[in-house]
């Protein structure tokens, strides 16, 4: 029996560390980092004139808008870290939450 492997653009996240929220009522963006070498993203739907603009995406992405202020919240010595988890524990950074 074969297995099939996800696409190699698919990362399997098994940790996610929250980095930090931007909270208001009604929303709550959020930004996660994985063990999988990748960024985890909660964001609002475009509006479709929006994604219009945007021209085509495609299947299995999706493009989202996030407040910029949640961009404080990623790691700045640590983006080119093979496995940021490790880097941000051992930096000594805490997750921020507003």
């Amino acid at each position: 029996m074969t297995t099939q492997q996800p696409p190699a653009t698919t990362a399997i996240v098994k940790r996610l560390r929250l980095l930090g929220k931007h909270s208001s009522p009604g929303n709550s963006p959020a930004l996660w980092d994985t063990d999988a070498g990748q960024y985890v993203i909660q964001g609002f739907e475009l509006e479709p004139d929006t994604l219009a603009r945007v021209g085509d995406v495609p299947p299995g992405e999706l493009v989202i808008r996030v407040p910029k202020e949640l961009m404080r919240y990623l790691p700045e010595a640590c983006h080119d870290a093979e496995d940021d988890l490790a880097c941000t524990a051992s930096s000594g950074r805490r997750s921020r939450t507003s």
